[in-house]
């Protein structure tokens, strides 16, 4: 039984035959570029530049070389533009990072450096402008710069939130039917990132790829405005579900049933111990146009819809449900509320754990391998009865994680695999 075929058994909650793994398919089951270094050195594949996938988080690809190594069963399909609206393919040049990396980007990828030693990036890779992005001197990724225009509340309009989402074009069907055809014929599970479908996304408020952000595009600002703004956040996503399940329509005309699962919406709605907003307000202001969109999915095609949410919301799973999606991701275990057995036992049935193998704020990085070991396998035992359970960390593995305890992680599943 191949990957693809594990994947489907596992997403439809029956008991596949070893834990399903995706180890760099989407933006938030990815591996730091530094870290997929020190992974290939560990394997002793050849030594070269990596290439960045996902530049914001400065994410690497996993390449084939590694996807054997690992033993991973998820493949990602990826948009043809960045976060920052250059092509995100070839051609590439080389780039060395702040911590001395060579790592192979797309020819867009211009930067500069201020007077602090910070790296700044620009919209569409234009420098004319002003920067959207900032990298610290020491950091590892880049944060958003806020371009807030001065807002004049009788003249704020839902179109200026809109600009971003518009139908999708030929050339980006054309992209996406050559990126998913490759990843359909390797027989493992596909995972697209299609955009367009994330509601509110802080990640997204800031228009990193527009030159001239107009609307509301300060992130403590676009939380306020859900409860002082209701109506005009609801008319935004309103005419943004629209749009997206106009081109979903589109998409699937190209790429039909290729795609396994489709990765929704990153917008977060927990912090470490609590939420953002009570679930009776999510169930007002979010539920009914995420549900619109699954339920086009749904009816239409036979993808499985990813939701990714950071914190602590367990009191959130009902209304995730009932918004339609199948999977949810990062299952952020060390956060308050989050109990693998009581989410597994309460949940299991109706939603699929896509994460939750490892903690990556504490175990991970600064555990021990015995710790992480210990860790791995007792969610897998948890996650994986049943199905329902693809295995990936807790969100990112980041920069300056210790090599040997991403080997333990790996060691772990495979003695996981082995009792089976």
């Amino acid at each position: 039984m191949n990957s693809r075929e594990q994947f489907l058994k596992t997403v439809n909650h029956r008991q596949p035959d070893r834990v399903v793994i995706d180890l760099g398919s989407t933006a938030v089951t990815g591996i730091h570029i530094q870290t997929i270094s020190k992974l290939r050195r560990h394997f002793g594949l050849q030594r070269k530049p990596i290439r960045v996938i996902e530049p914001f988080q400065m994410l690497g690809e996993v390449d084939w070389e590694l996807i054997d190594s690992i033993g991973i069963d998820v493949i990602g399909a990826w948009g043809r533009n960045s976060m920052f609206g250059f092509n995100n393919h070839a051609p590439y040049k080389e780039w060395k990072t702040p911590w001395g990396q060579r790592v192979m980007v797309p020819l867009n990828f211009n930067v500069t450096t201020d007077t602090n030693g910070d790296i700044l990036m620009y919209p569409e890779g234009d420098t004319s402008v002003s920067p959207s992005a900032r990298m610290p001197k020491t950091g590892y990724f880049f944060d958003a710069i806020i371009r807030q225009e001065p807002i004049v509340e009788e003249e704020l309009n839902v179109e200026d939130n809109l600009e971003e989402f518009g139908l999708i074009s030929d050339k980006d069907l054309e992209h996406w039917k050559i990126e998913i055809d490759k990843a359909y014929f390797s027989g493992k599970a596909v995972i697209a990132a299609f955009g367009g479908t994330a509601l509110g996304d802080i990640a997204l408020v800031p228009g990193l790829n527009l030159k001239k952000p107009k609307g509301i595009r300060d992130v403590a600002e676009w939380y306020m405005s859900t409860v002082m703004r209701p109506d005009y956040i609801k008319n935004i996503y309103e005419r943004q579900s629209e749009i997206a399940i106009e081109n979903l329509s589109r998409l699937y005309s190209v790429v039909g049933n290729k795609v396994n699962a489709v990765f929704m919406c990153g917008t977060d709605f927990g912090t470490q111990s609590s939420t953002f907003c009570s679930p009776e307000q999510f169930d007002e202001m979010w539920l009914p146009y995420y549900k619109r969109m699954n339920d086009w999915i749904h009816e239409n095609t036979q993808w499985k819809t990813f939701k990714h949410s950071c914190g602590a919301v367990e009191t959130f799973m009902g209304s995730f449900i009932r918004a339609g999606f199948d999977i949810i991701n990062p299952v952020q275990i060390n956060a308050t509320g989050m109990d693998p057995k009581k989410l597994k036992e309460k949940y299991g049935r109706d939603l699929v754990f896509w994460g939750g193998g490892v903690d990556t704020q504490q175990i991970l990085p600064f555990g021990k391998p015995e710790e992480v070991r210990e860790q791995v396998l007792r969610t897998c035992e948890i996650f994986n009865k049943d199905g329902g359970f693809v295995f990936n960390t807790v969100h990112n593995t980041q920069a300056n994680v210790p090599v040997e305890n991403i080997v333990a992680m790996l060691e772990a599943i495979q003695e996981f695999n082995g009792k089976r």
